[in-house]
């Protein structure tokens, strides 16, 4: 079990959950930061950069020795970043691009503890069968995902009716892979 006082640096309801699930008691603690991946890092060391830098601008306000957890999650089909979706037209776009095609799920995860910081990244990869038009514009209009990388959340009705293959942590897609959290904390 984990003794020292936690700090989520996010504010995502997903993140929460999931450590709700692992029973970690925490607090919650955010500071808007500047999101913009910096030049030549590759995706999976700028997405953790961007969750150290969400673990850094809370640093000093968290307290004593607290363990922090910052984290960051994108999607990626083929070279296309896809972030959260500005409107439905945009979250439609994006799950008609995304259907039939395999997409990676990266989540950056930043951990601090007594003044250690590690940082990692996990990668998941995701296919969705094919869907009609309907079926998207009903998600979209009933779910929308609009705080949702990718336009979509994986534990959702598209999820359920919409996922055809899924290689690597579910828990990642929704938001943070909690186990290797969990187990790199313990390696801290």
């Amino acid at each position: 079990m984990i003794s020292a006082p936690v700090i989520l640096a996010s504010s995502s309801p997903r993140r929460k959950q999931l450590l709700e699930l692992a029973d970690v008691p925490f607090t919650v603690l955010t500071k808007e930061i500047d999101e913009t991946f910096r030049p030549g890092l590759e995706l999976s060391a700028a997405v953790a950069d961007v969750a150290l830098r969400k673990a850094l601008a809370i640093k000093d306000a968290a307290g004593p020795d607290p363990i922090i957890i910052a984290a960051d999650t994108i999607v990626v089909l083929n070279d296309w970043v896809i972030g959260k979706p500005a409107n439905k037209g945009e979250a439609i776009n994006i799950l008609t691009r995304l259907q039939g095609n395999t997409h990676q799920v990266i989540t950056g995860v930043a951990l601090m503890k007594q003044g250690k910081e590690l940082l990692f990244s996990e990668c998941t990869e995701v296919v969705l069968h094919p869907l009609t038009p309907q079926q998207i514009i009903y998600y979209v209009e009933k779910y929308e995902p609009f705080d949702k990388a990718g336009a979509y959340a994986i534990q959702e009705w598209i999820g359920v009716v919409g996922i055809k293959k899924i290689n690597g942590d579910f828990y990642n897609v929704m938001g943070l892979p909690v186990s290797r959290v969990l187990q790199e904390l313990d390696q801290l």
